[in-house]
């Protein structure tokens, strides 16, 4: 008698991540929050961003930014290719964060409280249920990257046509950059859901474990400035140091989020083996 091979794990963690993308992308809350997401951004892109690209690059702003934070402190914001994704940059290293902790926040929280996702643990393991849903969020975030970075070209495009070519290798390095920088957001709020009721209640945990977490630290450096290192620890950490970075540079502070992300990510993996659901 034949028989069918069960699926692999990740098998399961594929097509549980594409189903969080068409979920996303398919219901009626889905929706409007992409419909706000994207007019979010479009205010930003036409008055913001556009004006600030305009003016961003003229010698007066230079010697601003140099009496104001020192000689060199943003040299390489200066140094972008295209003006639009300079101011890009900036915005995006702060926002999509802040997106991340609302767009990510209700992995398993409404299952858990509807009873669903001990029924989905019949069916797939709990390893590939936790990774399935992160890698799915993921998705949608790159989802979101990818289409603020086209209306970012077709800005920058409108304002100069021969800025193709520089114009779509930035955006390929911006891009991979903030998903890095998205990813252990991602990972804390898999991990924050577990232990909510809801959504919001998951937001508002990562809230108050972002400040506490950061007042911590602040307040161990002030008397043990030989723990400095402490300040790696908080996902997000490494963002006022990615402002002057430009083009394959500011790759240099990649593995900073990557380490926190397989952190978190185990931490995760033993709480939802673990976890009543």
């Amino acid at each position: 008698m034949d028989r069918t091979a069960s699926p692999s794990t990740l098998t399961h963690i594929w097509l549980l991540a594409k189903y969080e993308l068409t979920k996303r992308f398919t219901n009626k809350s889905g929706m409007i929050s992409l419909i706000a997401f994207m007019l979010i951004w479009a205010i930003l892109l036409l008055y913001p961003i556009k004006s600030a690209s305009e003016f961003i690059m003229q010698p007066n702003f230079k010697d601003f930014t140099e009496a104001l934070f020192g000689p060199g402190s943003l040299r390489h914001l200066f140094e972008w290719p295209v003006e639009e994704f300079a101011v890009f940059w900036l915005a995006a290293l702060y926002l999509f964060p802040m997106f991340s902790i609302f767009i990510a926040a209700d992995q398993f929280s409404s299952d858990k409280q509807r009873g669903s996702l001990r029924f989905l643990t019949l069916r797939v393991s709990r390893s590939s249920l936790f990774f399935g849903r992160f890698l799915g969020q993921m998705f949608i975030q790159l989802m979101l990257i990818i289409l603020t970075l086209l209306a970012t070209i077709v800005l920058a495009l409108s304002r100069d046509i021969s800025l193709l070519l520089p114009s779509i290798t930035t955006s390929l390095i911006v891009m991979v950059n903030l998903v890095i920088v998205l990813l252990p957001y991602t990972a804390a709020m898999a991990v924050l859901s577990l232990h909510a009721n809801s959504a919001r209640q998951a937001s508002i945990f990562a809230v108050i474990l972002w400040a506490v977490v950061s007042i911590f630290i602040a307040l161990i450096n002030m008397n043990f400035p030989q723990l400095s290192w402490l300040n790696w620890m908080l996902p997000g950490s490494q963002i006022g140091n990615l402002i002057n970075t430009q083009g394959l540079g500011s790759f240099v502070f990649a593995p900073i989020p990557l380490l926190q992300t397989a952190v978190i990510l185990f931490a995760g993996k033993v709480l939802m083996s673990r976890s009543a659901l």
